[in-house]
């Protein structure tokens, strides 16, 4: 680097004493962002600073790692910065590129290209690669794993159904007929709602009759096709049928899915009996009947205990009872038109992926550079509605990621109302996930004309999500619906625990086995675990958000031991790699969260895994003072005798400013006293042995690499133009053990 000499007389003068210049303000750059100029700082400090050598010069013990960590792609793009992290640290951490959601793929394969040739050039240029983190509750592809465990959300049946069927009020006309049950409606099960029918076989029942339950009357058309549903499960293995007392159906007694008697097990199961059932007559009807009946025969099983939920009748010759003015609104043609792609994104195509019920739906897909709502639009065509009546316009969508759209307007005074979606509150837009869900609203009246109308489905605000929209509808909505049809719902079938962690358990392995495995001869040692631990010591054990695109809790569903498999995979895959675990808040005057990681690693090894090493991040501010706290946390830490890094060291300036900081000198020198004191620390408690390294959180204080991580502050060892700081003198005086810089010879005092 190039030494400051100009020193005018006057210069000289104001700072032959540091301790003067130290009390004045520093001068900022024009933008007020975190640039200190090399001519603002005391000369003396100024001269010091430029004559010191790379950070990694002043380590004492040969083995201990010098890192940083740093952004991918500034380190690819950007000279001066590739060349400052390859001149003063030996061992680089991804800031963001090695965790899951930047390596996993959207359909949950890994990608490692954008990866592999920075890991490649840092390894060239005589850098270890530390990996983080393999598993971690942030920064998941949480859209991926979520759709794995997601509810199965099945259509409705297509028409009303002719009885009460969800037991919501009761009875509801189902009435028993033998005495070897026990009927009552309870909350404690239900496939949807808040009630199912409790049905409990005695020990005395022999065969299916033993135990029946007859449905409230329903009428019957000669000529018309019908379809029983039954939803149901049981607390073991059970066995169910159906039979007609008042046969007016074509058989008395039919099979259901395709058996003389349906199996039931502990999950819930749809029981079907339709014209399309195997082998059997067509359920149609023979003569008119204002009062036919059904029964459910449970007795083939005793003592056993069934949920019955959402039973329906439906009638499929019935007309239907709702006119959807979206011409092809289900895309069942198979083609898009009369619907128009005026904004295609990435493209909008009609296929049978994207269909929720029916043969097709449509795919419509964000591209890359997406970021206005009408970057990826689809169009109805245009509709005429009658102004004196109440429409609603509904469809089913999702997204392979989180999403977001809305529907604009033409024909309406206002084009862009804000609607409540879904019932959740107004809103301009509306989220989508990898879950199936209605949007339904009632349609705006303001119209501004005529009363021809055209909707836009404006799905481009986010980049990279892919859409699935199936059954547009605007519909008339029914001044009067009565109470004895009702349209139902979509089914939700949620996955049981056991089903989640069966699905999600070899995700988990296989993921930490492929990447770790991936980098077997380039990464040098790993975060295995990031971040497991409650402020009070207790593992942290999350929540489940099947909405959320980026936060994942593993633990929520493996338990505790899933660090225990994390390090066991991970050391499978590369028995030569270093494996940590690392938290934050560990300095904390509390010892509840040091104390309680320590006893998380003693219980991970228990159960047979090796731990290597521990990491404490040290997010540390000029406010901090409590020295006392972090020799007791570098104590107990050493003595596990584990390797033990600083991973994620920056003292900022301020706790999350809303604008750009701007220190005064002193402010300066207090934050390169506290690098110092803290690598001292480092140095006095950790023994050489156990000294894996020091990892500084970011090169520099340019807002490219705060964006999000302490915006606005200045916590670096550079500035925002790539200078050295005068924390950088700290920090190396610190390694060192000692004022690096009273060996210079010539410096002005």
């Amino acid at each position: 680097m190039k030494k400051i000499l100009n020193i005018t007389a006057l210069s000289l003068v104001f700072c032959f004493a540091f301790t003067g210049c130290y009390k004045e303000k520093m001068k900022w750059d024009s933008s007020g962002y975190g640039n200190v100029n090399p001519e603002d700082i005391p000369l003396p400090i100024a001269e010091k600073i430029e004559r010191y050598a790379p950070l990694k010069t002043y380590k004492l013990v040969p083995n201990m790692k010098i890192g940083v960590g740093i952004d991918f792609s500034l380190y690819t793009n950007n000279e001066t910065y590739r060349n400052l992290v390859n001149e003063n640290f030996d061992d680089i951490t991804a800031g963001n590129e090695m965790k899951q959601d930047a390596l996993m793929t959207n359909s949950g394969a890994l990608d490692f290209s954008k990866v592999d040739p920075v890991v490649d050039a840092l390894i060239a240029n005589g850098v270890t690669v530390f990996g983080h983190t393999l598993v971690w509750h942030n920064q998941q592809k949480a859209g991926y794993l979520n759709s794995l465990i997601a509810p199965e959300i099945l259509p409705g049946p297509a028409g009303e159904s002719l009885i009460d069927g969800d037991f919501e009020d009761g009875m509801g006309g189902w009435s028993p007929n033998f005495n070897e049950q026990d009927y009552a409606v309870v909350t404690t099960e239900a496939l949807q709602g808040t009630h199912s029918l409790e049905a409990t076989v005695g020990s005395g029942a022999a065969g299916k009759y033993d135990a029946q339950l007859t449905s409230p009357p329903f009428p019957v058309i000669s000529g018309h096709h019908y379809e029983i549903s039954i939803w149901i499960k049981c607390d073991g293995a059970g066995k169910i049928g159906l039979d007609f007392p008042n046969d007016n159906l074509g058989n008395q007694y039919p099979w259901v899915n395709d058996a003389e008697l349906a199996n039931v097990g502990t999950n819930w199961t749809e029981v079907k009996y339709n014209t399309e059932s195997s082998g059997d007559p067509a359920m149609i009807a023979t003569t008119d009947n204002p009062a036919m009946t059904f029964r459910l025969l449970l007795g083939a099983v005793a003592d056993v205990k069934y949920y019955i939920d959402n039973v329906t009748v439906t009638d499929l010759d019935a007309a239907p009872l709702e006119v959807n003015l979206v011409e092809n609104g289900d895309f069942e043609t198979g083609e898009i038109t009369p619907l128009t792609t005026p904004n295609p994104g990435a493209g909008i195509t009609v296929s049978e992926e994207a269909k929720y019920e029916g043969l097709y739906g449509l795919k419509a897909i964000a591209s890359a550079t997406s970021a206005n709502e009408w970057d990826l639009q689809f169009q109805t065509s245009e509709i005429t509605v009658d102004p004196t009546k109440s429409y609603t316009v509904s469809f089913m969508i999702k997204s392979d990621i989180e999403g977001q759209g809305r529907i604009s307007y033409s024909g309406f005074t206002d084009n862009y109302p804000w609607t409540d979606w879904d019932g959740s509150g107004t809103s301009s837009s509306f989220a989508t996930s990898s879950i199936w869900k209605e949007i339904s609203y009632t349609l705006p009246t303001d119209f501004s004309g005529d009363p021809v109308i055209k909707l836009s489905f404006d799905l481009g605000k986010l980049p990279d999500v892919i859409y699935y929209i199936d059954n547009v509808k605007i519909v008339e909505k029914s001044a009067e619906p009565t109470s004895v049809t009702r349209r139902k719902a979509p089914v939700v079938i949620e996955k049981t625990m056991e089903e989640k962690i069966e699905i999600l358990t070899p995700v988990f392995e296989n993921y930490i086995t492929d990447v770790v495995t991936h980098f077997a001869n380039k990464v040098a040692a790993w975060d295995v675990i990031n971040e497991p631990m409650n402020e009070n010591g207790t593992v942290r054990t999350g929540e489940e958000n099947l909405t959320s695109a980026s936060t994942f809790y593993w633990q929520y569903y493996l338990g505790q031991d899933y660090a225990v498999t994390a390090f066991k995979k991970a050391k499978a895959a590369n028995p030569d790699a270093k494996l940590f675990i690392n938290d934050y808040n560990l300095e904390s005057a509390s010892p509840a969260k040091v104390d309680g990681l320590i006893e998380y690693v003693s219980y991970i090894e228990s159960k047979g895994a090796v731990v290597d090493g521990i990491g404490t991040q040290m997010h540390l501010n000029l406010e901090w003072t409590d020295t006392i706290s972090v020799a007791n946390m570098f104590q107990k830490l050493a003595n596990t005798g584990k390797l033990i890094k600083i991973s994620e060291l920056d003292i900022a300036f301020e706790n999350n400013p809303e604008s750009p900081v701007s220190p005064t000198a002193a402010n300066l020198e207090r934050q390169a006293m506290l690098y110092e004191l803290v690598v001292k620390m480092y140095n006095q408690y950790i023994p050489e042995s156990q000294r894996y390294g020091i990892t500084v959180w970011g090169v520099s204080d340019n807002e490219n690499e705060h964006q999000y991580w302490l915006k606005n502050d200045a916590p670096c060892l550079w500035d925002a133009d790539y200078n050295r700081k005068w924390a950088y003198k700290g920090f190396c005086d610190g390694l060192a053990g000692r004022d690096v810089s009273v060996d210079f010879p010539g410096t002005l005092e």
